[in-house]
């Protein structure tokens, strides 16, 4: 099945690339895909853990699966700010 991914901000930076296709086996959960992810984009494979992920622009969970033709958004985490 073909997944849509989106980077944004340092993995965007670090990947290389702000949008990517996934060629994945159906009934593919987001943890694998993550991992696959890395794989691919090795340099932001560290932050990945700490992403959120959204799929069709829902947050979701590293247990969802995924469908073909499902977006898969990769936000990396925040920090800083003031208290």
């Amino acid at each position: 099945m073909n997944v849509r991914l989106k980077m944004f901000a340092v993995l965007k930076e670090r990947s290389g690339a702000a949008e990517a296709e996934l060629q994945l086996p159906q009934g593919t959960k987001v943890s694998a895909a993550l991992e696959q992810i890395g794989r691919r984009f090795p340099g932001i494979a560290d932050v990945l853990p700490k992403a959120a992920v959204a799929v069709n622009l829902n947050y979701a969970g590293r247990d969802t699966v995924l469908h073909d033709g499902d977006e898969l958004a990769l936000i990396p985490p925040v920090s800083g700010g003031r208290a």
